[in-house]
């Protein structure tokens, strides 16, 4: 059937796995939750194969459009937003709640590979390209989003080094690795506790290090099968904070055990060995850039996401892809990913299997 022809198994298959385990541990604890989960999958899965059939050439004059929508979104978050847990994050919309910062991620890469397609990487538009990015990166802190706003940079800098002299990148590390310091001094109060509960999260268990304790306890708990689903004690009793979202991993670890979190793990590591095989059969540019930043976007998430789950990162708020609660996450994750799949259906693009 011609339809099978328009489907990318590896990518479908591995997102509706991941999905699907998200719902299944979010059903555990809330049926409600994980049917308003089942909805947003099934309006990323439409919007997924949608944007997966787009050729991204033809549509080159809508995204600089798209990228000044998305930054006065940013800034109407700041003014129409609505506030959860200290956090401007969402535009109200009636039934639904916009996360504007996480579809700004998808934009920004188109906006990126359009941006490298027409400028050749001097230092001058090295920093061109970072004061175009810096503004809505500003912007996303100050919600306080700190999390999305270093997957902007993550972006940033991993499209960047796919194509830059070793000699600039070094250069460029070494200017982060100076200007890093300075950035103590933007923090929150809140943001710099958590790096010192980080370092030492016995010196305040009940308070600054109580949720890297419960989370590390968590996945601990769960040993090599895990509690069982629902059976989970740290998020059940509701001692594991977020545990739904930020630290849905831990909740993975707890339930479904060692044999569950490396299932989750192994379905990620498939995701980005084909997205980076995409990368090395296409010849065109822009193309290669979209997977590099889809690529570099979800390598960051997961693996911050469960380097602060197992304790061995700082908390920062980010989500993991697919699998944590919320809509404007897995259907921004989805968008990304419809991209990827639209590279492997160009006539530039050359796949192995189907050469004789």
């Amino acid at each position: 059937m011609k339809i099978f022809n328009l489907i990318n198994f590896p990518i479908t298959l591995a997102s509706l796995l991941l999905i699907s385990i998200g719902i299944l541990v979010i059903y555990s604890s809330s049926k409600e939750l994980a049917i308003q989960q089942s909805i947003f999958a099934v309006m990323g899965l439409i919007i997924f194969f949608f944007v997966s059939q787009i050729e991204f050439g033809s549509i080159k004059k809508l995204i600089t459009p798209f990228s000044f929508f998305i930054f006065i979104m940013l800034i109407a978050v700041l003014i129409l937003g609505i506030e959860t847990r200290g956090s401007l994050r969402w535009i109200p919309l009636g039934v639904l709640n916009i996360q504007p910062s996480e579809f700004a991620k998808p934009i920004l890469i188109l906006f990126l590979a359009k941006f490298w397609a027409e400028h050749l990487p001097t230092w001058q538009n090295i920093l061109k390209s970072f004061l175009w990015v810096a503004p809505a990166i500003l912007l996303i802190f100050k919600q306080p989003d700190l999390g999305s706003a270093l997957t902007l940079v993550a972006i940033w800098l991993g499209i960047l080094f796919a194509f830059v002299s070793i000699k600039k990148m070094i250069v460029l590390l070494l200017i982060i690795v100076c200007i890093l310091p300075l950035g103590w001094l933007f923090l929150h109060d809140y943001q710099r506790e958590r790096i010192f509960t980080f370092l030492d999260p016995g010196s305040d268990p009940l308070g600054r290090g109580y949720n890297l304790i419960q989370s590390t306890i968590a996945v601990g708990s769960g040993q090599l099968s895990g509690r069982g689903l629902g059976r989970g004690s740290q998020s059940r009793l509701q001692f594991l904070p977020e545990f739904r979202t930020d630290f849905i991993f831990a909740s993975i670890a707890e339930e479904m055990g060692f044999v569950g979190s490396l299932m989750v793990l192994s379905i990620y590591l498939y995701l980005f060995i084909y997205c980076l095989r995409v990368v090395q059969r296409t010849d065109d540019f822009v193309s290669f850039l979209i997977v590099i930043g889809v690529t570099s976007m979800l390598l960051f998430q997961t693996f911050v996401n469960t380097g602060m789950n197992v304790g061995i990162l700082p908390i920062t708020g980010i989500t993991l892809p697919l699998v944590s609660y919320g809509g404007s996450s897995l259907i921004a994750t989805l968008i990304s990913l419809g991209m990827v799949v639209s590279v492997t259906r160009l006539k530039r693009y050359v796949d192995p299997d189907y050469v004789t």
